[in-house]
């Protein structure tokens, strides 16, 4: 499995950017996707996951209204839009996946096992 982020870049505060995630030799029939960040001197921290059986979307409450996940499946690609952007969304942004997925429900962090490179995002004020 292999995962590539795109779409990382400098914006000012209230600026918007997406994010993609380009999935190769994904073959899991369900599995979780998502995105995490993480800033300097921080924890890594889940920002939006996407349970592809369940269809379970979530996100953490500080981006909930302002930050939207899709996926294009057939083109294994996950997108993150992110709207009216501060500086404490500055961060690397990591894209993730599992190798399978639970029935019902979201995706725990802890099944998280393919990471992308990353992408930095820095939002200015």
């Amino acid at each position: 499995v292999k995962l590539v982020e795109s779409g990382g870049g400098s914006i000012d505060t209230g600026g918007s950017l997406r994010l993609s995630c380009t999935a190769s030799e994904y073959t899991y029939s369900s599995f979780c996707m998502g995105w995490f960040r993480q800033a300097p001197g921080k924890d890594r921290e889940v920002v939006a996951t996407v349970n592809t059986r369940s269809t379970v979307t979530t996100y953490t409450d500080s981006v909930k209204g302002r930050f939207f996940l899709s996926r294009d499946s057939k083109k294994n690609i996950l997108y993150l839009r992110m709207n009216d952007l501060t500086p404490e969304d500055s961060a690397v942004y990591y894209c993730a996946g599992t190798d399978w997925a639970q029935w019902n429900g979201g995706c725990p962090s802890r099944d998280f096992r393919f990471w992308g490179q990353g992408t930095q995002v820095t939002v200015s004020s």
